[in-house]
């Protein structure tokens, strides 16, 4: 996978499979760059027990889904990240739709909720689900 041709990834998963098993140009640089959509907390937790686990160097960005969705799709034709991470379900199905993603079946799909399974065929593979959280409460 070269550099231009490189689409966002959207799973914790992914994110160490991609730096580790497949030689991104982001595993060769010693660094990945990660626009995560969850709370900064959460965000900031991610990123340093993965930088703890593999020593790569991560570079975050924290935004809302919508800001992100965006910003892939800005980048489609020169991508500036490696890996989009949570957030809500509908930009990342549009995403994977729009083919901003790739698909990917981690050998650990099978023990997700099956909420989450039905997101990932819901995107053909290219999104998956990997938490559920209240928006709002009324």
């Amino acid at each position: 996978m070269t550099l231009m041709t490189r689409k966002f990834f959207n799973s914790a998963a992914v994110l160490a499979f991609a730096a580790l098993a497949f030689g991104s140009p982001a595993q060769a640089e010693g660094n990945l760059t990660v626009y995560c959509t969850p709370q900064e907390e959460w965000c900031q937790a991610m990123v340093n027990a993965f930088q703890q686990a593999t020593g790569i160097s991560v570079a975050m960005t924290r935004k809302s889904s919508g800001e992100t969705f965006a910003q892939v799709k800005a980048e489609a034709a020169n991508p500036k990240g490696d890996i989009w991470w949570g957030g809500t379900g509908d930009p990342h199905l549009q995403a994977a739709e729009e083919g901003l993603t790739e698909a990917y079946e981690s050998p650990m799909l099978a023990k997700l909720h099956p909420w989450a399974i039905k997101q990932h065929e819901t995107g053909k593979g290219a999104t998956v689900g990997v938490y559920l959280g209240a928006l709002g409460f009324g």
